[in-house]
């Protein structure tokens, strides 16, 4: 096949459904060997099978594509290694991770558990951690390939219940930026992406207010296959001058996020006190502060 990744090797996590899944298909049709990795479990975690992973993986095939399943988890650095090791030793080599694996565990922070703080951490941000790291030493010894991180707008802006969520997504936005700063020297970049989509995880979002059942119609009409362009084309070399940047995919509409940089100082050539702070500081500071916004309020315009 040809396409943006022709020759290309990719592992795609958590690619057994919804946004994993279309970039894994679209991986294929652009050309990649894929590695399918998804542990095939229930959203709470219970139940794996290789059943969505291998079904993904002869789709791809079925469109003359090249692919094969793995079931390991991210969330053990063993494991993580075992995913990459599936591309070495059928393909020989690893072009490109996307670290798409994810999970949920809501709850609002003040009776959040430490299991539902922990599980989700583990996944999210410590999975992008252990299969990034385990296909670090092959990108360094290549002097090539691309990281595809899924950060969210939960970690970016916020949202309600999702403490453990936002953690880990803001922290993979950290990790990314340290992965492009630590491997440009070996032409490595590292990229995030916020998608929006509706998928098995987004289905758990409450519908019982109007305001909210209206917020959850319009996130339905957000298809996953929009966001897979933006994952090919990172991984891709037509993205060879794009490092440590975070973009959103909101179905037609592609976003490019800041990055936190201070807006105001203030100084006092003596120095501060508390009292002083309280006087002269915060109000000269407090006309910038952030908004207290969840991502609905913050992007707060209709994409369709």
């Amino acid at each position: 096949m040809s396409g943006l990744m022709a020759g290309k090797v990719v592992v795609v996590t958590g690619a057994g459904g919804g946004i994993g899944r279309e970039i894994a298909l679209a991986m294929g049709k652009a050309g990649a060997k894929v590695v399918v990795n998804d542990i095939g479990a229930a959203l709470t975690g219970e139940g794996q099978t290789a059943g969505p992973a291998e079904k993904v993986a002869e789709e791809i095939k079925a469109a003359g594509g090249i692919a094969v399943p793995n079931t390991d988890s991210v969330a053990t650095r063993a494991s993580a290694n075992a995913i990459i090791e599936t591309a070495i030793q059928h393909f020989g080599r690893i072009d490109a991770v996307v670290n798409n694996a994810g999970n949920l565990r809501d709850r609002m922070f003040h009776k959040m558990s430490d299991e539902e703080w922990s599980q989700v951490l583990d996944v999210h941000l410590n999975g992008t951690f252990f299969v990034s790291r385990a296909a670090a030493n092959h990108f360094r010894e290549q002097e090539s390939g691309a990281f595809v991180n899924m950060t969210s707008t939960s970690g970016l802006i916020g949202n309600f219940g999702q403490a453990n969520y936002s953690a880990a997504k803001l922290g993979i936005a950290a990790l990314s930026k340290s992965i492009a700063l630590d491997m440009s020297r070996y032409n490595v970049r590292s990229n995030c992406i916020a998608p929006f989509a509706w998928s098995r995880m987004t289905s758990s979002i409450p519908a019982n207010t109007p305001e909210e059942k209206a917020r959850v119609a319009k996130m339905q009409k957000m298809e996953a296959a929009k966001v897979a362009p933006m994952a090919v084309y990172l991984a891709s070399d037509a993205a060879s001058e794009v490092n440590a940047q975070i973009f959103g995919v909101r179905a037609n509409e592609i976003m490019l996020f800041s990055q936190p940089r201070p807006i105001r100082s203030v100084h006092m050539s003596d120095g501060w006190t508390p009292e002083l702070i309280a006087e002269i500081a915060t109000p000269a500071l407090k006309h910038h502060f952030m908004a207290m916004e969840r991502s609905p309020e913050a992007i707060d315009w209709d994409p369709i």
